[in-house]
């Protein structure tokens, strides 16, 4: 069997970087019977028996192109996250869906990012700092902090939230589930004055062991998707009433930290093998 690993192009900022993270999976796809291939995923879908979206990085800077990649997705070719959760997934907006199945979320407004609205929204949540980013992103681009009075960035359709001072203190928790098993957990830390939490902005990631407080609201968050993600991170962060609310549910092109799990690879290939088969047997190609 193969599978089509979606990828950037040879000539995205995302593809050197990919490459080296993607290399670790081959040997334990291979060893459940699967050759994963690479695929740039402008290029997909392909002729492989199945497709996984984990490495479509760069997918936020063409959001139409990859919308439409999924929505002409051909019923007869698994692929896995499934195209309807993608499509879902790809823009925070869903993050309202999972607060009206009640999910604790960090509070969020959705619309163009002008100075009146981010002056209510200054308002609106009775804080002196606010988050400003696009509803379609990755990796904290064009994410901003802002105190009363800096500029706005331009930004048509963004997501504005509170500042929470938790991720200079203790970080951001990140839950990894396979099949919808938790498999590991990983605490991200931004440099001193910051508050990226990605290694090209200083950050630092370190093993961690979730409460039951944490588990139960990356329980919530996955029962309340609209498909059943077979992989999946939770990103979570503390409130300033001290409860932990959803920051990111990243069913679409996550980094699984396989470097905190050894057996990551493994557990994500037997998942996906596992996927597969079942799909022939009931004879449902698309989930």
């Amino acid at each position: 069997m193969r599978v089509d690993l979606l990828m950037p192009a040879s000539d995205d900022i995302y593809a050197a970087l990919a490459a080296e993270e993607a290399a670790v999976y081959p040997p334990a796809f291979a060893a459940q019977g699967i050759e994963l291939t690479p695929l740039p995923w402008q290029e997909a879908p392909r002729t492989g028996d199945a497709a996984l979206a984990l490495f479509a990085w760069g997918y936020h800077l063409q959001p139409e192109r990859w919308a439409a990649t999924l929505a002409a997705w051909p019923a007869e070719r698994p692929l896995i996250n499934p195209p309807a959760l993608l499509a879902w997934n790809m823009r925070k907006t869903y993050l309202t869906a999972l607060a009206e199945r009640g999910v604790p979320i960090v509070p969020s407004w959705f619309g163009p990012a002008t100075e009146e609205n981010v002056a209510a929204a200054f308002a609106r949540f009775g804080v002196d700092r606010l988050v400003v980013k696009p509803q379609v992103s990755a990796g904290s681009h064009e994410t901003v902090r802002l105190r009363a009075g800096d500029p706005v960035p331009p930004i048509a359709e963004a997501i504005v939230q509170p500042y929470l001072p938790a991720i200079e203190a203790e970080g951001e928790l990140s839950l990894l589930f396979i099949g919808g098993v938790f498999s590991h957990a990983v605490r991200k830390v931004p440099q001193k004055g910051d508050f990226r939490i990605q290694p090209q902005f200083g950050g630092r990631f370190l093993p961690a062991t979730p409460s039951d407080e944490a588990r139960a609201v990356a329980a919530a968050a996955l029962a309340a998707s609209p498909v059943p993600p077979l992989y999946a991170r939770i990103d979570l962060v503390r409130l300033p009433n001290g409860a932990l609310a959803l920051m990111e549910l990243e069913a679409t092109e996550p980094d699984l930290y396989p470097d905190f799990a050894p057996d990551l690879p493994a557990s994500l290939a037997r998942a996906v093998a596992a996927h597969l088969r079942q799909g022939r047997s009931s004879g449902t190609a698309r989930t």
